[in-house]
């Protein structure tokens, strides 16, 4: 059989391995979804660091941001499994990643306290498939991250609150030297003029967890040591479960 003829539901998959018929978990998938599980892994072509920034900076190209094919495939099949266990994917998150009982905001100044129980950065579970030199972390907040409803992207005022919480809490990691402000209408910023570090509020169509407020950091090869103080010794889902 060639591979243009194999089902989306098998590829990437060996063929002692091929299921008989389409695993429930793939079953009715967006077309987005579906595109990607279908494409070989050895077709795919890790982003580079300067395609990572290019395609976060220029906001429309959040889409660009996808995981390895196979790493999809584990990632629909293994939140199937969570909706069936916990009801839903963010019940999870919040029981198992966060272990936050509640999302009542403790301080009433947003970032004022970078140790206060209202923040939690943790690596991303089932990070994109990117120069692995990168790591991806998600900052996972119990206040509001404001958008603005004309221009559907953050706020002016968050946007300078969380470019003054990522300097002070992660730009200590890597090399940096001047900083680029974000452009005007973005949800972005880099830091650096060979940025080391950049940040992104994802689209709510882009969203995977609609319920807890987010943003993403990734840092290009920061120090082992700070990430794994930055995460409380985290580990992600993707690698544990291998």
């Amino acid at each position: 059989m060639a591979e243009t003829d194999i089902p989306y539901w098998r590829v990437n998959v060996p063929k002692e391995q091929w299921p008989a018929e389409c695993p429930e978990f793939l079953l009715d998938l967006n077309e987005r979804d579906r595109l990607l599980v279908n494409r070989h892994d050895k077709d795919y072509q890790r982003l580079t660091w300067p395609e990572v920034k290019q395609a976060i900076e220029e906001q429309n190209q959040l889409d660009r941001l996808v995981r390895v094919p196979s790493d999809h495939r584990r990632y629909l099949e293994y939140n199937a499994k969570l909706k069936k266990k916990h009801g839903s994917v963010m019940n999870f998150v919040l029981q198992e990643r966060l272990k936050w009982a509640d999302l009542e905001q403790k301080d009433p100044a947003p970032f004022r306290d970078p140790a206060t129980a209202d923040i939690k950065t943790l690596y991303n579970d089932w990070p994109y498939g990117i120069d692995e030199r990168i790591v991806h972390l998600v900052v996972w907040t119990k206040f509001d991250l404001p958008d603005d409803p004309d221009t559907k992207v953050l706020t002016k005022e968050m946007r300078g609150e969380i470019d003054e919480y990522v300097d002070k809490t992660f730009c200590q990691a890597v090399p940096k030297e001047n900083v680029s402000r974000p452009k005007v209408g973005s949800s972005s910023r880099s830091i650096s003029d060979q940025p080391k570090v950049i940040w992104f509020k994802n689209w709510k169509a882009l969203k995977s967890i609609h319920s807890v407020e987010h943003f993403h950091v990734m840092l290009f090869d920061p120090d082992p040591a700070f990430i794994e103080q930055a995460t409380n010794g985290d580990i992600p889902l993707s690698r544990s479960l291998q």
